[in-house]
């Protein structure tokens, strides 16, 4: 992914949160995003990781998962994870890891979880994460429009406002296993959303070596 993305030649890149949590590398994935992210929130994952939230709101592979990363993360990343807060803005963007209304738990999943981070925000974009769904949504004359954004969709960025989620790179849940990113293009009004394919069987063998939860490695498969 950071290699699709160092072809667009981006100003800044920006990451949602969920660093570490189900992956077997939490480390270079945090020395990754200190290096090249301008812009990094914290997601639920990394606060539960660093012990700022109770594993006992966590699924149970979540939770298995989150404390084998407390063994194994380095005290760098530790430190980066901790400087992290969950919502953020960059001119007329605002960004949060799950939604205004939560930017920590919320899912903005439906309708009116997407009416209610229109009604909280006042930025032209407002990016989320947390679902691991890629979503482009409109609000223009007070109607939404919009839902799931396949790899390949293109949006344009007004004249009304937008909430866009870039999906997930590490773990995908639209059916479709490849990583997801999103370009934004202020210049042109226009985003694009990306998919890049790696080798997802690498990653699961690595995962099941560390002796993390088996369904952590077959979901990365079918992108669920």
């Amino acid at each position: 992914m950071l290699a699709a993305i160092e072809q667009e030649s981006p100003d800044e890149l920006w990451c949602l949160g969920d660093l570490v949590g189900y992956g077997p590398r939490p480390n270079p994935c945090c020395a990754a995003m200190e290096q090249r992210a301008e812009l990094c929130l914290a997601g639920n994952h990394d606060l539960g990781v660093l012990g700022e939230l109770d594993l006992t709101e966590f699924t149970g592979d979540a939770v298995t998962a989150a404390r084998w990363t407390r063994g194994v993360l380095a005290e760098g990343s530790r430190a980066f994870l901790a400087s992290l807060e969950s919502s953020g803005r960059r001119d007329d963007v605002e960004l949060f890891h799950a939604s205004p209304r939560d930017p920590v738990w919320d899912y903005v999943l439906s309708a009116e979880a997407a009416g209610t981070a229109f009604e909280l925000t006042e930025a032209p974009l407002v990016l989320v994460g947390h679902s691991h769904v890629p979503l482009a949504i409109a609000l223009e004359d007070g109607a939404l429009d919009g839902g799931v954004a396949p790899g390949g969709t293109a949006t344009v960025l007004g004249p009304g406002r937008q909430l866009l989620n870039p999906g997930s790179v590490g773990q995908p849940r639209d059916g479709d296993p490849r990583a997801a990113w999103l370009l934004l293009d202020f210049e042109r009004g226009r985003a694009t959303f990306n998919r890049v394919e790696y080798e997802v069987a690498v990653t699961q063998g690595e995962i099941r070596e560390r002796g993390l939860p088996d369904a952590l490695a077959d979901r990365l498969a079918h992108g669920i």
